[in-house]
């Protein structure tokens, strides 16, 4: 029953689209705009720099308020960083797939985000290297997003068989799982993104939509 309490918790936080909320303000229905998304990358495409931090700063703190509520409502169990994942995907689930807008919402990278950050600090190194070098060298955010979601589902993994996890060894395939369809989700929700990438097509950021 926690795990399913958890999972509520983490969509309704998710829901909370900040992209789309921003957009109201200055009249501009987002998800109709630039690439349709209603992430912090096309919020900085069609309503600039300050709206697009807005965004990102909106749907990081959506997750990292959503994963505490959880871990800390189940603080004295052994599960909590594990319930914690929980929150964290239905956070994704909810900011991905917001009941409310028709399921159009964003591609969960900002709540990727947060949710590294709620697990812990000293995980976030290692996505956010993979995801500056990718859009640094290349300026395709959404090849970033990729690695940096994948970074983290290997990290997680390469630190639990290792034992530095704060997580029961019973519990680690079940973490292993969730951590493997929130990056599983990244993909799918990118998935027009790699079409492009692969034809050489890709948008590259700061440049115009094609």
């Amino acid at each position: 029953m926690e795990r399913i309490i958890c999972l509520l918790i983490g969509y309704a936080f998710g829901l909370f689209q900040t992209g789309y909320i921003v957009g109201k303000f200055k009249h501009i229905d987002i998800r109709k705009q630039g690439s349709g998304n209603a992430g912090s990358t096309n919020a900085v495409r069609v309503m600039g720099w300050k709206a697009g931090i807005v965004t990102f700063a909106g749907d990081v703190l959506k997750c990292v308020a959503a994963v505490l509520l959880a871990r800390y409502l189940y603080r004295e169990t052994d599960m909590a960083l594990l319930l914690g994942m929980y929150a964290g995907l239905g956070a994704t689930f909810g900011h991905n797939f917001p009941f409310y807008l028709k399921f159009k919402g964003g591609k969960g990278i900002a709540v990727l985000a947060g949710l590294v950050v709620s697990t812990g600090l000293w995980l976030v190194p290692i996505p956010l290297s993979a995801f500056l070098i990718a859009v640094i060298f290349t300026r395709y955010v959404s090849l970033g997003s990729l690695l940096a979601a994948t970074m983290f589902f290997l990290e997680m993994l390469l630190f639990g068989i290792k034992g530095d996890l704060p997580v029961p060894a019973q519990y680690l395939p079940e973490l292993y799982f969730l951590v493997g369809v929130i990056m599983l989700l990244a993909w799918i929700r990118h998935r027009e993104n790699i079409k492009r990438l692969l034809a050489g097509e890709e948008n590259r950021f700061g440049s115009k939509k094609k």
